[in-house]
């Protein structure tokens, strides 16, 4: 087995580890604090991400680890594992089954693995560099459309856009045919499987897109900052994501206030 192929063996394993504790924690109520940003977090998130890193340790010690709920670890390694062990934890506290784990290797800063996996629906999507993604173990492409008019644009929290954000944002869906609000990183999942054609983001950080840039690249899209740079895990707070590579070249003219 390939090196790449046996880290991609690994990362799904991390994701086995996190849906297991996730789904077992739902057989009680959920309790959750209010962290300092205002946003909540659970024991689950905790316990996810205290799972993986012991994990990652234990096998790789050389690597670094950029994880939400703790302190970063070796983040000028070649190899740093970026994860979000609840993407969606205000979905999570609420039953709302749209919340999912996020987990990427990144190389030199630059993200080649990235899986969404969703517990409870059983939902997997995994991608890494130069093969195809799949979901569920079955190859998905996004869908190809070229004109605004006819996009299906999704943004998960409109609150987390600035005024100047929210100007440019607004005249982007009066240009398309149809939006949809909420859903998390399970919006990206549905774009990368060729149901949604636009998303987009601000307040983001890396562990909220790294593995959503490997889904959606290798299923034919695109993910970006709003000025249409590659992302890495040194990148800035604003993404935007489309299905088609045309169609986001317009998108990104709007986003700038063109």
């Amino acid at each position: 087995m390939s090196e790449q192929n046996s880290l991609l063996t690994f990362a799904k394993k991390l994701a086995d580890t996190s849906r297991s504790i996730i789904l077992d924690s739902l057989k009680n109520p959920i309790v959750f604090d209010t962290k300092s940003d205002l946003s909540p977090v659970t024991v689950i998130d905790q316990k996810v991400e205290k799972s993986l890193r012991d994990l990652i340790t234990e096998s790789y010690p050389e690597h670094g680890i950029l994880g939400e709920e703790y302190e970063s670890e070796k983040l000028d390694a070649d190899y740093v594992w970026v994860i979000d062990p609840i993407d969606g934890t205000k979905a999570f506290v609420t039953g709302l089954p749209v919340y999912g784990t996020l987990i990427s290797l990144t190389y030199k800063g630059v993200p080649f693995i990235g899986i969404i996996d969703h517990p409870f629906t059983s939902e997997r999507w995994v991608g890494i560099d130069g093969q195809v993604t799949t979901y569920n173990d079955k190859p998905v492409s996004t869908r190809q459309c070229s004109k605004l008019a006819d996009a299906i644009v999704s943004i998960g929290n409109p609150e987390s856009l600035s005024s100047g954000e929210t100007a440019n944002f607004t005249k982007l869906c009066q240009q398309t045919k149809w939006r949809v609000y909420g859903g998390s990183c399970y919006v990206y999942a549905r774009l990368s499987s060729g149901q949604i054609d636009i998303s987009v983001d601000s307040g983001l950080d890396p562990f909220d897109y790294c593995a959503l840039d490997v889904v959606i690249r290798n299923a034919g899209g695109i993910l970006t900052d709003w000025e249409g740079k590659r992302l890495s895990i040194h990148s800035g707070h604003r993404v935007v994501a489309s299905g088609d590579k045309e169609l986001h070249q317009e998108v990104i003219k709007v986003l700038a206030g063109a």
